[in-house]
């Protein structure tokens, strides 16, 4: 099994779909066997090109995702779940034949909806706040809970709102012009034959070309 057919073959399927493709799917469209797309897809997963329930189902391949997790991302014909805020924003990068797409959540402290026309050229107006819950270090413990929890809220006040309301320490906050810039180039080159993920000293080289600094992500 050609690992990196398999890894193109998910990737492509959920970006002109929207959805995960099984198993079964691959092993139809690549000529194999289910078994041995399943092999596959647990080393893909492994290499965390992927992350997997316990049936063996897709779950994300970042930056999409098979689940609901509180954004939806609207393109020309197509509608993806934005496994996060970080991976919502950079979809319109990733693909940027879709042009602007329509990026809607709710705050997760009042509830509030919001929305943004996102594109490649500029980041979108407005005073929202992503926060980040759980560090750098740690956000592969627990993938789809990590991002969970990357959240736009209205303001600081309502981030802080909700960590009182849930008990949980204060993570780190960026604006949307930040979280544009972060979001822009960090998935650069995975719909492309010879993806590879970061290194640890190139991600921060990459995050403090963006502004970003501190403990929470490992700088």
């Amino acid at each position: 099994m050609d690992l990196e057919t398999l890894r193109l073959a998910v990737y492509h399927s959920f970006a002109g779909t929207g959805r995960a493709p099984s198993p079964e799917d691959l092993a139809d469209e690549l000529a194999v066997d289910v078994a041995a797309v399943r092999a596959g897809m647990d080393e893909l997963a492994r290499a965390r090109h992927l992350a997997l329930d316990g049936s063996g189902q897709i779950v994300m391949a970042h930056p999409f995702s098979a689940v609901p997790l509180g954004f939806a991302v609207m393109g020309k014909r197509t509608l993806w779940w934005g496994g996060c805020a970080w991976d919502s924003f950079a979809l319109p990068h990733l693909l940027p034949d879709e042009g602007e797409v329509l990026i809607s959540t709710r705050c997760p402290a009042c509830s509030r909806p919001h929305a943004w026309n996102v594109g490649t050229q500029r980041p979108p107006a407005g005073d929202q706040i992503a926060h980040f819950l759980v560090p750098a270090a740690h956000m592969w413990d627990d993938v789809v809970h990590t991002c969970a929890h990357q959240s736009l809220f209205c303001s600081e006040d309502c981030v802080d709102d909700w960590c009182r309301t849930t008990g949980s320490a204060r993570g780190y906050v960026m604006d949307l012009d930040t979280l544009w810039r972060f979001a822009s180039r960090w998935y650069e080159g995975r719909l492309e034959r010879g993806y590879t993920r970061r290194e640890p000293a190139a991600a921060r080289e990459y995050l403090r070309g963006v502004g970003l600094s501190g403990s929470f992500w490992g700088l």
